[in-house]
């Protein structure tokens, strides 16, 4: 097994465990690590000739960068997605 095949497997994984998470601080990691995978794929894919995988790992390397723009390069950076969401509350009428 060569060390691209090993970094696809790790690099491929993580990102997806880590996007699974509860806690935001652990999910925006994911576009991280993901990102550092898209050289290994670009590469097996263009040394085994698989031109349809060449295109989808750029695609998922696409995905990777909004993830990145979102959680690490917006504005809001450390604002989670879902703060500042809240109820609301409709008072009672009075019925005369």
């Amino acid at each position: 097994m060569s060390i691209d095949h090993i970094a696809i497997a790790l690099l491929g994984a993580l990102p997806a465990w880590l996007s699974q998470s509860h806690a935001h601080s652990v999910r925006r990691w994911a576009c991280i690590f993901g990102m550092l995978g898209v050289p290994f794929w670009l590469y097996a894919s263009w040394k085994a000739q698989q031109w349809v995988l060449l295109v989808a790992s750029a695609l998922y390397a696409l995905a990777w960068l909004k993830g990145l723009y979102i959680h690490w390069l917006a504005p809001d950076k450390g604002k989670p997605v879902d703060q500042g969401l809240g109820t609301i509350q409709l008072a009672p009428t009075s019925r005369q």
